[in-house]
């Protein structure tokens, strides 16, 4: 698949995330078995959390490779939203894929990935107790401010209380959290590694794009099917290749923290509708008064956008590199 060539401001709209989607799922099948062929492996580990980028990319793989050469993990934590865990089931069940429900918990606990976020809540509101639930939600790039974080808790039965992060508390949340996604891909790695399959990545373009990934977790991968997507052409896929109603209307969440959470309030400040038409309009030079038009918000506002867009891809720059060497190794990289 190519991008369109950047339409005229009266002709912008959603149609531009149009696709063939026969001719794009042939294509990604194709190219999976390719790459499998070139990584030598014989199928793929999909780790399936219920979220419609791992239940596209599971239903892709099963394309490419038939049900046999695909195995699903679906990996609960404490956090996690027990409709997570049944809708992945529904998705592995419903593929015919074999799975196996490993819930990582107890490794979680044992590391200190709970007790060190919890700690830093307790910097922020001292009284947070082991049964209250907590978020972060992103604020101030699209008002035309820095972008910071904001600490939302509550007690059971009271009311949300919110408060700005600083910055050392934010890292060291944001470093425990980031725990689940590590441990996620130890496990698809072991299973990859007694298979000989290849590990599947599932960011969509906009999560590829704007770095919201971990590094070294699920931003870790040998294949990532479905990165050049947008996520309102993932919607569309899940749709095109059959999967359950529920999976194809089920919202982005981070599924991460135990307040429920959405992604846009968390990264994105917009819904993915919205910021897939953004991204695109970006990515083809379209002016900010055209997107301002189609979002039907001010250009000010969509200037906002844009420049959110650049920040964000300039501040995870990193998590896209390779470790960098000192001096080149010629026989392993001979055009570095």
């Amino acid at each position: 698949m190519t991008d369109s060539p950047p339409t005229s401001p009266s002709t912008f709209g959603p149609h531009v995330l149009d696709l063939d989607l026969a001719a794009e799922a042939d294509f990604i099948a194709t190219r999976l078995r390719e790459h499998a062929g070139t990584l030598k492996r014989r199928g793929v580990v999909v780790a399936v959390s219920g979220g419609i980028d791992s239940s596209v990319s599971c239903a892709l793989a099963v394309k490419a490779f038939g049900k046999d050469r695909v195995f699903g993990l679906l990996l609960p934590e404490t956090d996690s939203s027990p409709t997570s865990e049944q809708l992945g089931r529904r998705v592995v069940e419903g593929l015919g894929v074999a799975y196996e429900v490993h819930n990582i918990a107890p490794t979680l606990a044992a590391i200190g990935c709970y007790r060190m976020r919890d700690e830093a809540i307790r910097q922020v509101f001292p009284d947070y107790a082991d049964n209250w639930k907590n978020k972060i939600i992103i604020s101030g790039g699209l008002q035309g401010g820095f972008n910071h974080f904001k600490l939302v808790v509550q007690a059971p039965g009271g009311p949300l209380q919110e408060m700005r992060l600083p910055l050392k508390q934010y890292l060291q949340i944001l470093a425990s959290q980031s725990y689940k996604q590590r441990i996620r891909k130890t496990v698809e790695y072991f299973h990859a590694d007694r298979l000989n399959y290849a590990v599947i990545g599932t960011p969509n373009r906009l999560e590829y794009d704007q770095g919201f990934f971990v590094k070294n977790g699920d931003g870790a991968a040998d294949i990532k099917p479905i990165a050049h997507l947008y996520k309102t052409q993932v919607y569309a896929m899940a749709r095109h290749l059959g999967l359950p109603d529920d999976i194809c209307r089920v919202r982005p969440t981070t599924d991460t923290y135990s307040l429920e959470q959405t992604q846009d309030e968390f990264y994105f400040a917009l819904p993915y509708e919205q910021m897939d038409l953004a991204l695109w309009a970006h990515n083809h030079g379209l002016p900010e008064g055209v997107l301002a038009e189609a979002l039907g918000i001010s250009g000010e506002r969509a200037g906002f956008i844009y420049k959110d867009i650049r920040a964000k891809r300039e501040a995870t720059r990193a998590l896209h590199s390779r470790p960098l060497l000192i001096r080149a190794v010629a026989e392993v990289h001979p055009h570095a």
